[in-house]
């Protein structure tokens, strides 16, 4: 029993026409995409201004605004009064008119007018979203949302 072993014909039974078709469809994926990117670029504008303009490169971030068993809000680190709270809840609205988020995570035994009070001033400042988190009983160490968004 023999068998013959031809040389070099392994090439002929693979079909390329597939694969050249898909990196020429790479290639002119990329050179379109490279044309869009430019577009933005090639002519220098200067934008007008308006009072009203929302910011483009802003990106909405949760505030979580803690309250302390004594009553007292700290943000970022900060102990603050309402008063202190009030300038930062208005201008991450300005900032995030439509997405701002912020998180209430209150003390189980603080007192609850202080939790009423920054849910006001929340409202006060047309917060488009706040949430109240609560600890999980049944897992160790997780919040979970408690409130509801106005």
């Amino acid at each position: 029993m023999s068998f013959k072993i031809h040389k070099g014909k392994a090439l002929d039974a693979l079909n390329l026409t597939p694969l050249i078709d898909v990196v020429f469809l790479l290639l002119i994926f990329f050179l379109v995409a490279t044309q869009f990117s430019q577009d933005d670029q090639q002519l220098p504008i200067q934008l007008p201004s308006a009072k009203n303009a929302l910011p483009m490169t802003v990106q909405p971030e949760e505030l979580v605004v803690s309250i302390g068993q004594d009553g007292t809000y700290m943000l970022g680190g900060q102990r603050l009064s309402l008063q202190q709270l009030e300038p930062f809840l208005a201008k991450a609205v300005l900032d995030n008119p439509v997405q701002q988020t912020v998180i209430l995570r209150g003390d189980k035994r603080v007192e609850f007018q202080s939790v009423v009070s920054l849910i006001d001033l929340c409202n006060r400042l047309k917060v488009p979203s706040y949430r109240i988190t609560a600890q999980d009983d049944s897992k160790d160490n997780a919040t979970v949302p408690a409130g509801a968004q106005p």
